[in-house]
């Protein structure tokens, strides 16, 4: 078999086998292929892109390029959860302590943000001696003793994607469903979950900027689910403004602990209500989508999520002192109240221009080896709907970096004030499965 037929097979449009698709993946993987023929591969994949079969197949040979968790010692339904990310996403946080003080296991592998703001491990690596990196024992171990464990990702877990993806990165095929899909669920399917609920997201803040992208290649990603009979569902949720009020890592943890307590936005609260409530059918925990979301917020009102939380700290390593009393974790140097010169009500909220401005305050990366300051940020102080008069706080940057001024304006440049309250849309606008 010859990499140069394969290229010209899929370019010229047709379907490549099984054999074939394996044959690159591995062989890439290991190193036998150059990049230019790969990168000649995706570049065809984009403009021909892959039928269900294709995708299939491309998934199942990343998820069989490396390591593939075993958690069939761990006791009852293993629960995934995994966002295609946006600006102020802490819904792991606040989802991971509901399902499992009901008794469901979250065995999660996560990864670092790259953009507006760190990402689920930034977050928790921002609480004093919280430690991400454990043995496969170890977070075994965690999982059975308190229902939950959230980790980095095995370096031997789909290692072709991770190859895969850094060459996408730099040829320009980073946006193709099949492409897309099979990356993401080939690290999800190799996690070992029972169930994985997806969120995908759409917006200006998100990768896919429509509803219907996201639709897509979420049915895509269920398919995939389903061929590797894995109850697989995904929400199709809006990234048009920022989620909750809190974006940068410690204001984000101190968000989720709110949020447990009983205190969160509701934009957030709701969310984090409704997946937690698909979480709980897909594990047969309810009968109805109703009832889910009532357990969920019985956790939440009874402390059961929020000492949950703590349990999970402490086991990894983190200081609940923090978590306790929250005003123990250091602030920016810097802080500033961005005041209205308009009276009206926020008609719209740039999700992607205060991600933006996040991540110049210092609370993300632009490259993987930045260093994140996890005091940076911005409070929402108003949202969209909010009614607002001149010289009130509508947001307030957290940051070390004493030039701040230009990302000021560009921050306000994000929120757009008119005369009429705007409506609101549900949180999760589709739920496909």
């Amino acid at each position: 078999m010859r990499m140069v037929d394969i290229i010209l097979k899929k370019r010229d449009g047709n379907a490549l086998s099984k054999e074939e698709i394996d044959f690159f993946v591995s062989n890439y993987t290991k190193g036998n292929i150059p990049d230019y023929q790969v990168s000649a591969l995706l570049m065809a994949i984009y403009f021909r892109s892959m039928n269900e079969e294709e995708t299939f197949y491309l998934t199942e040979a990343m998820l069989n390029s490396g390591d593939i968790l075993d958690l069939s010692s761990i006791e009852g339904v293993k629960v995934d959860k995994h966002s295609t990310g946006g600006v102020g996403d802490k819904v792991s946080l606040i989802v991971g302590p509901i399902v499992a003080s009901c008794g469901l296991k979250l065995a999660k592998m996560s990864g670092r943000g790259l953009g507006h703001t760190g990402g689920t491990l930034d977050k928790l690596e921002s609480i004093p001696g919280m430690k991400v990196k454990l043995s496969e024992r170890a977070f075994i171990k965690q999982v059975n003793q308190i229902g939950m464990a959230i980790i980095s990702q095995s370096e031997n877990l789909d290692p072709a994607d991770k190859k895969l993806y850094a060459l996408r990165d730099v040829t320009g095929t980073v946006d193709s469903y099949p492409l897309i899909a099979s990356s993401i669920m080939s690290k999800k399917l190799a996690s070992g979950a029972d169930t994985i609920l997806l969120d995908v997201k759409y917006g200006n803040g998100a990768f896919m900027k429509t509803i219907d992208e996201a639709c897509e290649l979420a049915r895509i990603m269920v398919k995939i689910g389903d061929y590797f009979n894995k109850d697989t569902r995904a929400e199709i949720t809006s990234m048009e403004e920022p989620l909750g009020k809190a974006i940068g890592n410690i204001l984000e943890v101190k968000e989720a602990v709110e949020t447990l307590k009983g205190n969160g936005p509701s934009d957030l609260v709701e969310l984090c209500l409704s997946s937690c409530a698909t979480i709980f059918e897909q594990a047969k925990l309810v009968s109805t989508h109703k009832a889910g979301i009532e357990l969920a917020k019985r956790q939440i009102e009874n402390l059961e999520a929020y000492e949950e939380f703590k349990r999970f700290v402490k086991a990894q390593g983190g200081d609940i002192d923090y978590i306790e009393d929250l005003e123990k974790f250091p602030v920016a140097r810097y802080q500033k109240d961005l005041l209205s010169t308009k009276k009206g009500y926020v008609t719209a909220l740039d999700a992607l221009k205060v991600g933006t401005a996040a991540m110049k305050l210092g609370a993300g990366r632009e490259k993987y080896d930045d260093k994140i300051d996890y005091t940076a940020g911005i409070y929402l102080n108003k949202k969209v709907g909010d009614k607002v008069e001149v010289g009130e706080p509508i947001c307030t940057i957290f940051t070390e970096k004493p030039g701040y001024d230009e990302i000021a304006i560009e921050l306000m440049d994000a929120y757009k004030i008119g005369d009429k309250r705007p409506s609101k849309h549900p949180m999760v606008e589709r739920l496909i499965k």
